[in-house]
């Protein structure tokens, strides 16, 4: 797990930094609470999307999120163990998965079929509690989920299991793949949850819609919608006003001065076409800058663009500076708010742009060698 800091470091100056903006994170919660309009749950996996699982769980419940969600049992137990006592789900565990620890701590669980569910009511037996279970239906992602085809006996096992006493069915989700495929999902979605009904289980919640939907779709909100590429700032509307929540820095190492035709960097890829001053970062695709950008990517540096230029090493990048009278010791800033607040830094929109990727890699890719740091 990454170590947060509050406030700032020496780090801010000696090595590269991801700041995180909880204040960005607060009002994209209370925007998405609004537009969702019943309960929120606030996606925390993979370490809340490079920006720390705790502090953003903690912030988005203070500011309009109902619940929590994560992919791992081992995610959702580090929440539980920070002593945060909202619902949690957990969706994506293998047959092996610690159900039992997951029980202990009060996380809710998805089902995506039978072998799943046998288990969960079976380490629900042995603990003598009654295990809160999702009941997960694929709506055409053929990804998680039950297919179409066993979404039957999955809800009347899990109807005769929740007679018995070893599971409480709290509800039934599905995933969206896309925007143009929202009607058809939202159609077998519903068609499903009428089979749950059908066979006598009586789902609280129905959650179907994560952000693209909660913002665009406001018929796929149901009782509960899940939130995570929103909540840190990601809006593929590009309308709701959300505030990118991270801003990546790295120091100037050393700058030197080079001649015309200078190559640079692995394969000489790239060469100086006139006399001009390079400036080295200390951070590389280890660190999240994905190498497909090689040749397109940007910094800020002492208030101007300039281009990062060679392949995009393991640890290290190289920026041309031209006349810039820039220093060792100088701060980068290698992403950040851009035109949102910022000061004319490039956005993980742009990085994801120039890799090919999109925005959500770019976040999460930030690796653990950068520091946190929490605003």
């Amino acid at each position: 797990m990454t170590t947060m800091l509050h406030g700032h470091d020496t780090a801010t100056t000696t090595a590269p930094v991801a700041t995180v903006d909880l204040g960005a994170v607060a009002a994209n919660t209370r925007v998405l609470a609004v537009r969702a309009g019943g309960e929120l749950m606030a996606v925390v996996k993979a370490d809340g999307f490079g920006h720390g699982a705790v502090p953003v769980a903690r912030t988005a419940l203070a500011h309009g999120a109902t619940w929590l969600g994560v992919t791992s049992i081992v995610e959702a137990v580090q929440l539980r163990e920070a002593g945060i006592t909202a619902p949690v789900l957990s969706w994506l565990n293998p047959l092996s998965g610690d159900f039992a620890t997951a029980l202990r701590h009060r996380i809710d669980l998805a089902v995506p079929g039978a072998a799943h569910l046998a288990l969960v009511a079976g380490a629900a037996e042995t603990a003598g509690v009654r295990a809160r279970v999702h009941l997960h239906l694929d709506v055409g992602m053929a990804r998680d989920g039950a297919s179409p085809a066993e979404w039957l006996a999955l809800c009347r096992r899990a109807h005769d299991l929740e007679r018995q006493g070893f599971v409480d069915v709290v509800g039934v989700m599905g995933h969206l793949g896309g925007a143009g495929e929202v009607a058809d999902g939202l159609a077998r979605f519903g068609h499903g949850v009428d089979v749950a009904r059908s066979v006598g289980l009586r789902p609280r919640v129905r959650h179907l819609a994560a952000t693209g939907a909660l913002l665009d779709h406001p018929d796929t909100h149901l009782e509960l919608c899940r939130v995570g590429a929103g909540l840190y700032g990601i809006d593929p509307t590009g309308r709701a006003g959300l505030r990118p929540t991270m801003t990546l820095t790295a120091p100037v190492v050393t700058v030197r001065d080079v001649a015309a035709g200078t190559p640079v960097g692995y394969g000489g890829t790239w060469s100086t076409p006139t006399a001009t001053r390079l400036a080295l970062l200390p951070l590389g695709y280890a660190d999240g800058l994905p190498r497909a950008a090689s040749g397109r990517a940007e910094v800020l540096l002492r208030g101007r663009r300039a281009p990062v230029v060679g392949t995009i090493s393991m640890d290290q990048v190289v920026v041309d500076v031209g006349d810039l009278p820039v220093r060792p010791g100088d701060v980068a800033v290698v992403l950040g708010p851009g035109g949102l607040g910022g000061t004319g830094e490039p956005t993980a929109a742009e990085w994801a742009a120039w890799a090919g990727t999109i925005e959500h890699e770019i976040l999460t890719g930030i690796g653990h060698r950068v520091q946190r740091v929490v605003r």
